[in-house]
């Protein structure tokens, strides 16, 4: 593996890299992507053995622009709403495969649709033009662990796996994207994300549900029962420490007591909160504590993803 600053030279090294097989890890403005062309089986395949993936659970496909995802999904009005409002941005959007989709089945898991994405961060964009392909691009962790969100995440997590890391620092907005199926008479939201449900609605004008799904066959990616989830038992809505306990804490007001402590946002951002909370369930999860306290969190605008999130991470293995 190489962790690489993001230059010219180094993007352009990642680009060959991914136009011969390899996997290469990047940031967008949501998460690191692990990303492998979509249009190679084994590419994708070693992705899938990299994080030791289900095989069921589809991936999201990056391009750079709107144009590159016409020429694999069929769009929508309600799709092409989205599009123009959001992309690039982090949203992904469910879509029917274009007749000649060039996107490897085990990509799209065997479904009728693919999930596409035109991520904003200006590496990621570079490279998806370096690269001249559309790029598969999951988080950079093992299934079921905490989304990495900065480069050292990702090398701790998938070591050799790997074949460059693109190290363009911390994630600014370090929830993963937001997935809409676009594909039947309704939207309806698959994953909630760093795009706020509240958001959507507006350029919409209606109501946008959220999807349950069937948890042995998501329609989408961060649709498992339970997913990002670090190893320490998560305890939710804490307004007390207990003995052993480290903290997740929100706001200013924090309880004393615990082993170890990480404020997700002194001010009570939401914003902030989303950009820390992988982060801080890493550094919590190294604590050695025997469980880690979540304090209460708003569910408003991307309160409502975050507390998705730590729901799920929270659930018993």
């Amino acid at each position: 593996m190489a962790v690489l600053k993001a230059t010219q030279e180094a993007i352009a090294a990642a680009g060959a890299a991914l136009r011969g097989g390899a996997l290469v890890a990047f940031p967008t403005e949501t998460v690191y992507g692990l990303g492998a062309d979509a249009s190679d089986g084994r590419a994708v395949a070693a992705i899938f053995a990299a994080k030791g993936r289900p095989r069921f659970n589809p991936l999201i496909v990056h391009v750079a622009d709107t144009d590159g995802a016409e020429r694999l999904g069929s769009f929508t009005d309600s799709g092409r709403q989205l599009a123009a409002a959001f992309w690039p941005g982090a949203l992904t959007l469910v879509v029917a495969k274009q007749p000649r989709c060039p996107v490897a089945d085990l990509a799209t898991a065997g479904l009728a649709t693919v999930a596409l994405r035109v991520p904003a961060h200006p590496i990621a964009q570079a490279l998806l033009r370096a690269t001249d392909r559309p790029v598969a691009a999951p988080s950079a962790n093992r299934s079921g662990h905490v989304s990495a969100t900065r480069a050292a995440h990702v090398t701790a997590d998938l070591g050799a796996s790997v074949s460059i890391v693109l190290d363009g620092g911390p994630t600014p907005i370090g929830l993963e994207s937001t997935v809409v199926d676009t594909t039947g008479p309704e939207p309806l939201i698959l994953r909630l994300g760093g795009l706020a449900r509240e958001s959507l609605e507006r350029v919409l004008s209606r109501p946008l549900a959220l999807a349950r799904g069937e948890p042995g066959k998501p329609a989408s990616p961060g649709m498992l029962t339970r997913h990002y989830a670090p190893a320490t038992k998560l305890r939710l809505d804490a307004l007390e420490v207990r003995a052993g306990e480290a903290l997740l804490a929100f706001g200013p007001a924090v309880p004393k007591g615990a082993t170890a402590t990480v404020n997700l946002s002194p001010s009570g951002d939401p914003v902030e909160a989303a950009a820390n909370l992988f982060c801080a369930l890493r550094e919590l999860d190294g604590a050695g504590a025997q469980a880690i306290a979540v304090m209460p969190i708003p569910h408003a605008g991307l309160g409502e993803a975050i507390n998705d999130r730590l729901q799920r991470a929270a659930r018993s293995r």
